[in-house]
C-alpha cells in the first residue's frame, strides 16, 4: 500500500506503550498518545526525563525497547522509509550546511527527501514563501542570523510537505522578536500538519499549542488539550480584594465556598466547589453588607508550579 494512500487520515501520530531500556533500566516508560492532524503538541519534560528519547523514537532514529509508532497508520518498524517520508525533523543542533546559499541548501534538502525532479524549484519556493526566506535566497547560510538559520532549518523539516513536523527546542538560543516569529511560524504550519515540538519556556506552550504533553521519569505525567492545563492551572480559585473584610466564617456562608485563605493587604483566596460559581453571590452580597469589594479573578496557579507539581 503506497504512502499517499494513508494522507487522509485525521490521526497522524500513535504512540502506544512506547518504552525505551537502557542497561535494565527505562528511560520512556510505556509513553502511548495520539495526534490529529492540525494539533501542535507542546513535548515538555526536565532534563533527563525521556523527552529526547520519545522523540528519537517517535523519528524512527531509534528503535522502542517494546511499543509501537504508526506515522498515518504506517507502521515505523515494518515499513520506516514509508512512515519516515511522513515526517519532517529539525533537532536541537541544525542540519545545516553553512557554505551553502539558502536555495542551494534546501534544493539539497528536497532531494535527499525524495521530492520529484520537476517539484524541487516548487517546492524549495514554497518553502521559503512560508518561513519567511524569499529575500535571503541568494545569501550563505553562514552569514544568516540565529533567526534566520532557525527558519532555515524549519524550512528544510517541511519541504516535502509532511503530515508531521518535529521540532526540538526550536526557539533555543534566539532574541525575544525571532522567537515571537519563530512561535507565529510554528501556528502557520500546524495548520495545515501536525507539529510536536519541545521547550522549556512553559509559556511558549500556551502561546502556540493546543495540546501539552509533560513527561518526568520516563513516564506522562500530563496529556491533556491546552483549555484542560488552563483549567487545572485555575483549580476553581479566587482572589478577592475587599476594604473591610469579613471573618473566614461569614465568607465560608456564602454558597459554593468551601476554604478561604487570608492572604495581606485585604486580598483573599476563596476555594468553590466546579458546580458552583460564587462570583455573583458575592458581589451581591458584598454591597449589601458594604465589605467594599475592590478586586474579583480567578487565581491561577503559575506554569511554573503546574510544571513542579506534575514533575514531583
Amino acid at each position: 500500500m503506497g504512502v499517499f494512500e494513508y494522507v487522509m487520515t485525521t490521526i497522524t501520530v500513535e504512540a502506544n506503550n512506547l518504552t525505551r531500556i537502557y542497561g535494565g533500566r527505562e528511560a520512556v516508560s510505556d509513553v502511548s498518545f495520539e495526534l490529529k492532524k492540525g494539533e501542535v503538541l507542546g513535548f515538555l519534560g526536565p532534563n533527563g526525563a525521556g523527552k529526547s528519547t520519545t522523540m528519537k523514537m517517535l523519528t524512527g532514529n531509534l528503535a522502542p525497547s517494546k511499543g509501537s509508532v504508526k506515522i498515518c497508520g504506517i507502521d515505523m518498524i515494518e515499513t520506516p522509509r514509508e512512515a519516515k517520508a511522513l515526517i519532517g525533523y529539525l533537532p536541537e543542533m541544525r542540519p545545516l550546511y553553512k557554505e551553502f546559499t539558502v536555495e542551494e541548501f534546501l534544493t539539497i534538502a528536497a532531494r535527499l527527501h525524495r521530492v520529484s525532479p520537476k517539484s524541487i524549484g516548487k517546492a524549495v519556493k514554497n518553502a521559503m514563501e512560508r518561513c519567511g526566506l524569499s529575500h535571503m535566497s541568494k545569501r550563505l547560510i553562514e552569514n544568516l542570523s540565529n533567526g534566520y538559520q532557525q527558519r532555515v532549518g524549519i524550512a528544510q523539516a517541511i519541504i516535502h510537505s509532511p503530515m508531521v513536523v518535529i521540532l526540538d527546542e526550536p526557539t533555543v538560543g534566539l532574541d525575544p522578536a525571532q522567537i515571537i516569529d519563530i512561535r507565529d511560524l510554528i501556528k502557520e504550519i500546524g495548520m495545515d500538519h501536525s507539529v510536536i515540538f519541545s521547550t522549556h519556556i512553559l509559556p511558549e506552550v500556551e502561546m502556540v499549542c493546543n495540546h501539552v504533553q509533560i513527561i518526568s521519569q520516563g513516564k506522562l505525567v500530563y496529556n491533556s488539550s491546552i483549555e484542560d492545563l488552563k483549567h487545572y492551572r485555575q483549580g476553581n480559585k479566587l482572589i478577592v480584594g475587599m476594604l473591610r473584610p469579613p471573618s473566614k466564617d461569614e465568607l465560608l456562608k456564602v454558597d459554593g465556598i468551601t476554604d478561604v485563605e487570608m492572604i495581606q493587604n485585604g486580598l483573599i483566596r476563596l476555594k468553590y466547589t466546579p458546580e458552583k460559581m460564587p462570583s455573583e453571590d458575592i458581589v451581591r452580597i458584598s454591597v449589601e453588607k458594604g465589605w467594599g469589594l475592590y478586586q474579583i479573578n480567578p487565581d491561577q496557579t503559575s506554569l511554573e508550579d503546574v510544571f513542579v507539581q506534575l514533575t514531583q
